[in-house]
Parts: structure tokens; C-alpha cells; sequence
């Protein structure tokens, strides 16, 4: 490069980033089912924002948003992807806008939901994708039940429509039925099927055509008479629903019997923002029908940085409860929602900017850590493109380049006003394969290939096996760990040996019980004692740990109260009948004593820990296994084969409907038992049938079943 050229680069970089009106700002995910059209979205977004100059098509391989090679390959989103484009269109006021959008596109595979949860954590709203053909599938519902746990405002888009089956009214009601009912046309489609060229707007009264080579004129024609009746209908029931979810447009409507399409468009805003309102549109992103209008619906009636709650948080110090509103000149607070290893530039740390201003060379403070890092570069993602900039606003997302110590769900904030924001929850694993390196190069190779990877995933986990000192790693699913394992030989060189799938057991306790434990070791000088009493119960399935202290009159001092806990929970860490670790217990401590010289926190943590083991013996333990929830997807004429077969994998059947002329299975079944399902469904039905399935709960394992697995597990122990 020239070095005229180099300093005028120099000095672009430097000037500082204008302002951003966040009244323009939306911060968005694309979520849905997997194959309900995300990418192929996604892609259309990125052309008629002027972002791509050419679309990429996901069953070509060339999908911008899909950069990584196993997800060209397999046509599947794998990691959530983000970008930023500028939208002009009109806001609820009917102002012309140049709406800067904060795009990311996540995975639909349940095997990723982490990509979505962390997305979903740091969004303002979402754009739900739903196949035309099929409705409400199953990973619909988890998307959908991950955005009402952070309350996630959306709009819900049926795509597809020009696909065999594609029907709006039974996507609608699929919706009402299984998701909400508080979902309202806000477009109908012209057409369905091969036949779908259009939609109507309810809002404004008009109807669209898209013509071009990608759709990008969009042609405003008559509403088709055999339609009208129609959209007068929908459209009593869109004002029905917005002035029910507002209080000031009830009065007006009452009185006047309708609302006026100023008062309409505010009021379809306020219910999506505050969550009593899900719009829904309709169209094709194959073939180029809708994605405009959805674009300007995002504009109009999703929410701005400004619209969001402040977000709340703790001192980390004092653990008050403080908030941080989206400003430029409030204290810095900001959540690091993803990591990605770059092989370019290192870790890359994605930050959304509650408040303040994140500067490249400006030190944050870590509260997890308690330590101050320095923000190296700071950079906007474009998929896997990078551009260089000096700062991330309030409202804003962007990635940093050169933290060290940050992991998935730390705040970053200033050290001066430190917050802790809330972190964000993930799903334990479910499956785990041991992994060996075939050659000693690779060895060491290995142990920093699974330690990056772990970093950027937090589904994904690695430990080694005491007694057979091997590398287990857990994930979500064996697709999951197949990427995981791919990813390690292509961009860390890494080869490896992988195991079987092994089901990632837990243990339970079903009787109540009280235990007293005495630790007391003398070897010359100062010794050990520690002494408690404690009682555990059994806790509903789910629960998970809970510790409560009824110690009185200091018969344990109060310093060694917590040791006794931490000594309960690594009681719970191996289990008595398999060594898998224990859940849905709770322990309460009783009683015990102390000696003045001998007690410490090291003696009492040991004698709680023990003290588990011998009462978890006595408690009745019982194995639990995880249960998934299935479903199959079949023609009719196979259905009696498919429920057989998930019979005798120990399923059991709860629904069976129809969808279309196929025919859907509702089942649970042990993970333990689906090993190698996707071959055998396929080959039961000539390829015809397709199934999904996600985590539902633990169940205990029937005693035939347990034996087995005790004593396969207790074979390789003593091995």
C-alpha cells in the first residue's frame, strides 16, 4: 500500500463516528425453525439494503450469512452471524427514516440454541420466520419461549409461501394455537402456492406486487375483488386487538367503532413493543415476495434502544440494584454475548453497548474477574468481514479484538460506576464423546484447539475422565459435536480418534434422610475436625441444588458455613451408583460442632463432602437419563412403522396430527434410545419421513436399564 494512501486511512480512522440518533437504531434477530428460510432471509435483507450487490442462495452454498464451511456443506446455520445495514422507510409517524439495523441471523438446529439464547439476550426484537407449509414446528415454540423469557418484542414472518402446502390462514391459526393468541395479521397473501404474487396490507388499505429480477419493485396493484371481503374482515379484527392492548384507543374505538390508520399504526407499535401485540406478515424470500415490507415493518413497529426498559443490574461492590439508561453520557455498560476465534486477528470478544461509549484504547472493568482489560481494536461484523472503527455507542453492537480474560455473559463497564448486568442462562449438555489425538503432534494441538472452542461455546465442555484419562467432551447433540470435532481438524490441523456418543447421566436421591459426619485426623501437631449435622431431601425434578443453613447459637461459626456448603456440592459432583453428578437435592444443615484449634475451612468442607457420599447411599439413589422431545414427520403410510419403531426404543407417544397430508408424531424418548435415528427413520420410510427433537426433562432410567448402565460404567472405572 502507498504511504499517502496509508496515512489518509490513517486519518479516516481517526475521526471520530457521528452520533447515532438511536430513534433510528434497530437492534433485530432473525429466529425460527430450522429449513423455515432464516438465511435465505437474511440474504434477501442484506441485497435491498445495498449491502450485497448479489444474493447468496443457501442451497448453492454461497449464503453471505453462512460463512463457515460445514455450514456451506451442509446447508444448515450453524453459528449466529451479525451485520449492520441501513433501511430507508417510513417510521409510525410516517416520517421518512435512514433506520441503521443491527442484524443477526441464528442457527435453527436445536443443537445451537446457545446462538440464539446469547442473540436473543442483547436484542431489542426479533423477527420470527415460519414455513407456510408446516406452521408452528417444534424448535418454533423453544425460539419462541427463549424471547418471552427475555422479553423479546417480534413480528412473526410466513415464509414460503409459494411452497406445496403454503397456507397463511392455517400458519395463523397454528400460531394462535401453539404460540399465542395475541398474534395478528397485519398482511394477507394474494394467492397461495404457485399461485402466491402478492400481499395486502391491512394497514394502509393496498395491495403489492414485487416485480425485477430479485423483487425489488414493488408495484402497487388493486385489491383482487374475491379479497375484498377479506380484508375488511381481518382488518376489524387487527383494530379489535390493537385497541384491546390500549387503554387509550379502547375509548375510541368504542365510541367510533373504528380507528384511524394513524392511530392504527401507533397503536399496532405500543402492543408490539410492550408484548400484547405479535404482527404477522407473510411472503416468499425464495422468491423475492415481502421481505421490503417486512423490512419497513421493522422499522415502523419494532422497538428502538430508546423504547427498551434501562437495563438493570447489581453493584458488584455493594450488590445494590442499579439501572443504566441508553446514553452516550451514562456510565459505561456493556454485555460480551458472544466470543469467535478469528484465525486473522485472535479472539473476538461481540459486545452490546447498554450505556456510555466502549473507545478503542480504553480500559473496562470486569466484575466476574475483578480485573481491568484494555479494549485493543474495535471492529463491525459483516458475517465474517471486519470493519474498523473507533467506538460502539449506547444501543449499539460491535465486536473488540484483544480481551483476554472475557468470557460468554461478563459485563464490561467502568470501573469507577461498576454494574454487574444479568448473565445470560444455558442448557446443560446432554451427550458426550471421548476424543483422542492420533499422533503426539496433535496432542498438544488438541488441549488449545478445545480450549478456544469452549471459549466460544458455552454448551460445549471438556473434561478428563480420572479413571480412564481420557478427553470427554459434551455437547447439545451429536451434531453438535460433529461440528466440533470437523471444526478441530480443519482449522486447527487437529486429528483426532472419537468414541461412541455416551448419554450424559445424572443422579437423584428419593428418600429424606439426616445424616451426622464426624472428619477428625491426628498426624502429630495441628490436626482436622469437623463435625455436622444435615438433613436431604429430595427436590422436584428441575429444581436443582439448594443449601439452607439452620445452624443456631454458633455451634458452627459462621466462617465455616460456606466451606460446608462448597463440601456439598463437590459431594454431589460423583455420585454413589455410577459417579454422575447429583441433582434436585436439598441439604439443610442442622447441627455440629467445632474445636478451637483444630477446626478449619479445609476440615469442614471434607467432612461435608463425605458426609453427602454415606447419606446420598442411604437416601435410595436412583440413575436418571434425559428425555427428548420428539417430532417425526411422516406420510400417512408409514405412520404405524414409525410409532412401532418408537415404541421399542422405550417412547412414549403423546400426539399424533396432521399437517397437510403428512401425518406429525408427538413422542419422548431417552436420548440413550435415538443413537443413530436419523438413518433408520429414513430407510423405514424411503427417505420420506424427516424428525427433530430437542431436550425435554430427566427421568428415572427403568431398573433393567440401570444395571446395564451401572455396570458398564462401574467395568470402565475399574479399568
Amino acid at each position: 500500500m502507498q504511504p499517502h494512501l496509508e496515512r489518509l486511512l490513517s486519518f479516516l480512522h481517526s475521526i471520530p463516528s457521528p452520533i447515532m440518533d438511536l430513534k433510528n437504531v434497530r437492534n433485530i434477530g432473525i429466529i425460527a425453525h430450522i429449513d423455515a428460510g432464516k438465511t435465505t432471509t437474511s440474504e434477501r435483507i442484506l441485497f435491498y439494503t445495498g449491502k450485497n450487490y448479489k444474493i447468496g442462495e443457501v442451497h448453492e452454498g454461497e449464503a453471505t450469512m453462512d460463512w463457515m464451511e460445514q455450514e456451506r456443506e451442509r446447508g444448515i446455520t450453524i453459528t449466529a452471524a451479525a451485520t449492520q445495514c441501513n433501511w430507508h422507510a417510513a417510521d409510525v409517524d410516517g416520517k421518512e427514516i435512514d433506520c441503521v439495523i443491527n442484524l443477526i441471523d441464528t442457527p435453527g438446529h436445536v443443537d445451537f440454541t446457545a446462538e440464539v439464547e446469547r442473540s436473543l439476550r442483547v436484542l431489542d426484537g426479533g423477527c420470527v420466520v415460519f414455513d407456510g407449509s408446516q406452521g408452528v414446528e417444534p424448535q418454533s415454540e423453544t425460539v419462541w419461549r427463549q424471547a418471552d423469557k427475555y422479553n423479546v418484542p417480534r413480528l412473526a414472518f410466513v415464509n414460503k409461501m409459494d411452497k406445496t402446502g403454503g397456507d397463511f390462514y392455517m400458519s395463523l391459526a397454528s400460531i394462535h394455537d401453539r404460540l399465542t393468541k395475541s398474534a395478528v395479521a397485519i398482511q394477507l397473501p394474494i394467492g397461495a402456492e404457485s399461485d402466491f404474487t402478492g400481499l395486502i396490507d391491512l394497514v394502509e388499505k393496498k395491495a403489492y406486487k414485487f416485480e425485477g429480477a430479485h423483487g425489488e419493485n414493488r408495484i402497487e396493484i388493486p385489491i383482487p375483488e374475491d379479497l375484498v371481503q377479506n380484508v375488511s374482515e381481518y382488518r376489524a379484527v387487527l383494530m379489535e386487538k390493537v385497541a384491546e392492548a390500549n387503554d387509550d384507543l379502547i375509548d375510541a374505538f368504542l365510541e367510533n367503532g373504528a380507528l384511524t390508520d394513524e392511530q392504527l399504526r401507533k397503536g399496532i407499535r405500543a402492543g408490539t413493543v410492550s408484548n400484547k401485540i405479535y404482527p404477522v406478515l407473510c411472503g416468499s424470500s425464495l422468491k423475492n415476495i415481502g421481505v421490503q415490507k417486512m423490512l419497513d415493518a421493522v422499522v415502523a413497529y419494532l422497538p428502538s434502544p430508546l423504547d427498551i426498559p434501562p437495563s438493570k443490574g447489581f453493584n458488584p461492590h455493594t450488590d445494590v440494584e442499579e439501572s443504566r439508561k441508553p446514553d452516550n453520557s451514562e456510565p459505561l455498560s456493556s454485555l460480551a454475548f458472544k466470543i469467535a476465534t478469528d484465525p486473522f486477528v485472535g479472539k473476538l470478544t461481540f459486545i452490546r453497548v447498554y450505556s456510555g461509549v466502549l473507545t478503542t484504547g480504553s480500559f473496562v472493568y470486569n466484575p466476574r474477574s475483578g480485573a481491568r482489560e484494555r479494549i485493543g481494536r474495535i471492529v463491525r461484523l459483516h458475517a465474517n468481514q471486519r470493519q474498523e472503527v473507533d467506538r460502539i455507542e449506547a444501543g449499539d453492537i460491535g465486536a473488540a479484538i484483544g480481551l483476554k480474560d472475557t468470557r460468554t455473559g461478563d459485563t464490561l463497564c467502568d470501573e469507577d460506576k461498576p454494574i454487574r448486568l444479568e448473565a445470560i442462562t444455558f442448557a446443560e449438555p446432554v451427550i458426550s464423546i471421548a476424543v483422542e489425538p492420533k499422533t503426539k503432534a496433535d496432542q498438544e494441538k488438541m488441549g488449545i484447539a478445545l480450549q478456544k472452542l469452549s471459549e466460544e461455546d458455552p454448551t460445549f465442555r471438556v473434561h478428563s475422565d480420572e479413571e480412564t484419562n481420557q478427553v470427554i467432551i459434551s455437547g447439545m447433540g451429536e451434531l453438535h459435536l460433529d461440528i466440533i470435532v470437523d471444526r478441530m481438524r480443519r482449522e486447527f490441523k487437529v486429528e483426532t480418534t472419537v468414541g461412541k456418543p455416551q448419554v450424559a447421566y445424572r443422579e437423584t436421591i428419593q428418600k429424606e434422610i439426616e445424616h451426622e459426619e464426624k472428619y477428625v485426623k491426628q498426624s502429630g501437631g495441628r490436626g482436622q475436625f469437623g463435625h455436622v449435622v444435615f438433613k436431604l431431601t429430595p427436590q422436584a425434578p428441575g429444581t436443582g441444588y439448594e443449601f439452607e443453613n439452620s445452624v443456631v447459637g454458633g455451634r458452627i461459626p459462621r466462617e465455616f458455613i460456606k466451606p460446608c456448603d462448597q463440601g456439598f456440592q463437590e459431594g454431589m459432583s460423583r455420585g454413589i451408583l455410577a459417579g454422575y453428578p447429583v441433582v434436585d437435592v436439598k441439604v439443610e444443615l442442622l447441627d455440629g460442632s467445632y474445636h478451637d484449634v483444630d477446626s478449619s475451612e479445609f476440615a469442614f468442607k471434607t467432612c461435608a463432602s463425605i458426609g453427602f457420599q454415606e447419606a446420598a447411599r442411604r437416601a435410595d439413589p436412583t440413575l436418571l437419563e434425559p428425555i427428548m422431545k420428539v417430532e417425526v414427520v411422516t406420510p400417512e403410510e408409514f405412520m404405524g412403522d414409525v410409532m412401532g419403531d418408537l415404541s421399542s426404543r422405550r417412547g412414549l407417544i403423546e400426539n399424533t396430527s396432521n399437517r397437510g397430508l403428512a401425518k406429525i408424531i408427538e413422542a419422548k424418548v431417552p436420548l440413550a434410545a435415538m443413537f443413530g435415528y436419523a438413518t433408520e427413520v429414513r430407510s423405514m420410510t424411503q427417505g420420506r419421513a424427516s424428525y427433530s427433537m430437542e431436550p425435554s426433562h430427566y427421568d428415572k432410567v427403568p431398573r433393567n436399564v440401570a444395571e446395564e448402565v451401572i455396570a458398564k460404567r462401574v467395568g470402565v472405572r475399574k479399568r
